[in-house]
């Protein structure tokens, strides 16, 4: 097992289904105008950071995100499929008021916090184990970046903070915005991760994301 010292979780660009409150899942739209511009903007910050290593969701948002970052920071990305977000069954591809309409029981578990099984796609525990793995085998640097999703980076923030997967305790990631962690070797021999900062990225306002309410920039971040 390797452990970084830190890692950034970062959030791709946004896109057009994220624009329309679209659940995306395994789904795999690019980026749009406003999301490659997020990301060159974000890539200016992560490369002041000096990061180590970069890997990303294979999926093309992620990957559209990635590269854009690799520029900056002169590192190769590192294509990562256990980074990709959530699949989310039958939800893909749905707005939020469609969920709503078509699957009143399935919304209203969401809304309550529940982890929504029956819809299909992965539970969070499934998420979470498959991100862990990516991570444990990658090569130890003082900053790895890892692009990837919000649910992706919501259920590994949870394994690795030792918070269990029932309930999500922090906000939805912004489009381009970060969770950044440290491994805390202080108390022995297996490094504590402890949280950083959340929600980090390019200074400036940006949409407030509740844990549990629907906004227009996490339909699919916290699923």
């Amino acid at each position: 097992m390797s452990t970084p010292r830190r890692l950034l979780l970062l959030r791709h660009g946004r896109t057009a289904w994220n624009a329309e409150g679209r659940f995306q899942g395994h789904a795999d739209p690019p980026l749009d105008e406003v999301g490659r511009a997020q990301a060159y903007e974000v890539a200016a910050i992560v490369a002041a950071l000096q990061p180590g290593l970069l890997v990303s969701s294979s999926a093309t948002r992620a990957m559209q995100t990635a590269h854009v970052i690799g520029e900056a920071t002169e590192l190769p990305v590192r294509p990562e499929p256990r980074l990709r977000e959530r699949g989310l069954g039958h939800w893909e591809g749905l707005t939020l008021d469609e969920v709503k309409r078509r699957y009143p029981d399935e919304y209203a578990e969401w809304v309550d916090g529940q982890d929504v099984l029956r819809r299909g796609g992965e539970s969070r525990i499934e998420v979470a184990q498959r991100a862990l793995e990516a991570l444990n085998e990658l090569p130890v640097f003082d900053l790895t970046v890892l692009v990837t999703h919000g649910a992706t980076a919501m259920a590994l923030t949870n394994e690795l903070l030792g918070l269990g997967q029932e309930v999500h305790r922090l906000s939805a990631l912004a489009n381009c915005h970060w969770t950044e962690l440290f491994a805390d070797s202080r108390r022995g021999k297996d490094p504590v991760w402890r949280l950083r900062g959340h929600n980090l990225g390019a200074p400036g306002a940006i949409v407030p994301l509740p844990t549990r309410l629907p906004s227009d920039d996490a339909s699919d971040a916290d699923a």
